[in-house]
């Protein structure tokens, strides 16, 4: 019996964060940090001595959603700040003109959540902001809303400046910013990855469909859903790598390689940009005609061809007036390591606008180059192999 019930029990347990120890461990210093530094601070601007308390307890709560979970809506500046001041000053008006306390509790709590879920600043400890300040009594009534200016603002704005600080420094994103999907060529249609799967409208129509509030953003939301696909076609296809597709037999120049050179490569070969490495073999950046028409400048195709002809031509001497090698007018570039799994940058080639990526190995070597017909080729060989090996089971179903 006792089994049965804790087996029960157990399934009202919440899912466990799928997070690793350091992940955990970074969440747990960053909150002590940043309740440190905002007491410190806040107990040297308001004073010791001061009837003003100097750090308040809803901070607490505050500084577990900025730190445990700071791409979460609710833990963004503007719930934090708008969220905490705002109930506060709910709460102070309702101790004030509601004389029963419950009732002034209640209301406090309940026109909060409302304001907060009105302007977009929804934050949990608002709650605890808007009940403390409703039931605060004669000690708090007697600082009224300079209670809400003084040290919960500070407390607040600290608390929000030590999370932007640490959680950058540790490489999370925060504040968390909307993200543009606006087409790299300036046109109405939308990116390729916005044309199948799951797209943003599909998600918006399930989100309100769900009629509830999920403590994610829609840009994060929509993230994993696209990496959820692409996991989903690596179970079915396999592990594609970089080092499966990649170009081996790289064209490549220097910094001090002359531009009449790389010019000449680029043309010889074909091809449409050129890896440009120091002498350890690490990309410095990429050099494409794009490159050289941008620098030659000019309009009208007449003149365009005579720039270009200037600015490829070496010159004669020491002094010169235009660049003269490659590192002058290259292309900064990503990279992508060669274990990493093709499909992972599908995203950077159809949305992104890169056609050639450099592969680079675990000391960030240049070891290949990986271009966009080579995804293409990858992709549409894995869907015949899917078809076939669907098309063969069917006919041994009709032998049989």
């Amino acid at each position: 019996m006792l089994a049965r019930l804790l087996s029960h029990l157990q399934r009202y347990l919440p899912t466990a964060p799928r997070i690793d120890s350091r992940e955990k461990a970074r969440s747990i210093l960053g909150a002590a940090l940043g309740i440190f530094v905002t007491g410190l601070l806040s107990r040297t601007i308001v004073g010791a001595d001061s009837d003003l308390p100097w750090l308040l307890a809803p901070m607490g709560a505050s500084a577990v959603l900025l730190f445990a979970v700071p791409a979460s809506p609710l833990a963004q500046p503007w719930s934090v700040m708008g969220g905490n001041l705002l109930s506060a000053a709910v709460g102070l008006s309702c101790a004030r003109f509601v004389g029963a306390p419950l009732a002034a509790a209640s209301l406090a709590l309940a026109s909060a959540l409302l304001i907060m879920m009105a302007l977009r600043c929804m934050h949990p400890p608002g709650g605890a902001v808007a009940l403390g300040s409703a039931l605060g009594g004669p000690a708090l009534a007697q600082h009224g809303f300079l209670f809400t200016l003084g040290p919960l603002a500070l407390n607040s704005l600290l608390l929000v400046l030590a999370a932007v600080a640490y959680n950058n420094l540790c490489g999370r994103r925060y504040p968390h910013r909307t993200v543009d999907h606006a087409n790299q060529h300036q046109t109405r249609d939308k990116l390729p990855t916005d044309r199948l799967g799951v797209t943003a409208a599909d998600l918006d129509m399930v989100l309100r469909q769900y009629n509830q509030v999920l403590d994610v953003s829609h840009d994060d939301l929509e993230e994993i859903l696209l990496r959820a696909e692409r996991q989903a076609h690596q179970r079915r296809f396999g592990l594609i790598t970089c080092a499966d597709l990649m170009s081996r037999d790289v064209v490549k120049v220097e910094f001090g390689t002359d531009l009449e050179e790389a010019w000449r490569l680029l043309r010889v070969h074909g091809l449409e940009v050129l890896p440009v490495v120091n002498r350890f073999q690490r990309v410095i950046g990429i050099i494409s005609e794009r490159d050289f028409f941008r620098h030659a400048g000019g309009s009208q195709p007449a003149e365009l061809a005579g720039r270009l002809r200037r600015l490829i031509a070496r010159t004669p001497g020491t002094n010169s007036d235009k660049p003269e090698v490659v590192g002058q007018i290259m292309s900064t570039t990503r990279t992508a390591f060669e274990h990493e799994a093709v499909t992972s940058l599908v995203p950077l080639f159809s949305d992104g606008g890169v056609h050639t990526l450099p592969i680079i190995d675990a000391n960030e070597r240049l070891v290949g180059m990986l271009a966009q017909s080579d995804v293409v080729a990858a992709l549409y060989h894995a869907g015949l192999g899917r078809e076939g090996e669907a098309n063969g089971k069917a006919a041994l179903r009709r032998i049989a």
